[in-house]
């Protein structure tokens, strides 16, 4: 699942420049040139960070954020402005920003920045897993592509799971069986087939492969 970034920035280079290096990143980012634009989107409730200048047309980075605070108290907060001056800085800290950066600046150091905010912001996320597009929280046992989950049974999951814990590796069908339905089950090793063709239905960009005569490998 994508982290959004939303970087409300008049000027149109700068916008521009910082949005690039956050989508190499790997960012979802939603750029905005005025403070209008950007107030209409306070309320959405799938960002995940804010970069605001300080200096926006007829009002200033200083009013969105207290309703950006108004919506989500929480959200983490960057400005970024070409006015080096310690009032400035404690104003934004005092209005609930988490850092601050003087233009001009490396857009990889705001990156760095970025990456590290959202590190301790959204640490109960950071032991989900990145696979051929998909997102899987192990521990709640749950799969997103594009923040929509997708429903898995058991032994759907449990299937995944052991590919994608050893991806690369090659797998019998007996040996499937033997770890995900354990030693004791009896029955056809169709359950196999069966359980993987559903899966590769519901994840249809799962890079599995099947090895003809022998089993199934997952990259």
């Amino acid at each position: 699942m994508k982290r959004v970034i939303c970087v409300v920035e008049d000027e149109k280079d700068l916008n521009n420049l910082v949005a690039q290096y956050l989508r190499k990143e790997g960012y979802e980012v939603r750029s905005y040139y005025t403070y209008e634009e950007a107030n209409a989107h306070v309320a959405d409730d799938d960002v995940h960070l804010w970069i605001l200048d300080i200096m926006l047309d007829d009002k200033s980075g200083f009013d969105l954020i207290e309703e950006i605070r108004l919506q989500g108290p929480e959200i983490p907060v960057i400005f970024m402005s070409a006015r080096d001056k310690e009032f400035d800085r404690i104003i934004g800290l005092e209005k609930g920003s988490d850092d601050y950066i003087t233009k001009p600046f490396s857009p990889k150091e705001l990156v760095l920045r970025v990456n590290n905010i959202i590190k301790r912001a959204y640490k109960d996320d950071n032991n989900r897993i990145s696979i051929d597009g998909y997102e899987l929280d192990e521990e709640q046992r749950k799969i997103f592509y594009e923040n929509q989950e997708i429903e898995l049974t058991t032994k759907e999951f449990d299937l995944l799971m052991m590919f994608i814990k050893n991806k690369g590796i090659a797998f019998s069908r007996d040996k499937i069986l033997e770890n995900v339905w354990d030693e004791n089950y009896f029955g056809s090793d169709r359950v196999v087939d069966d359980t993987l063709r559903r899966l590769r239905k519901k994840l249809p960009n799962l890079n599995i492969h099947t090895i003809y005569g022998y089993g199934y490998r997952l990259g």
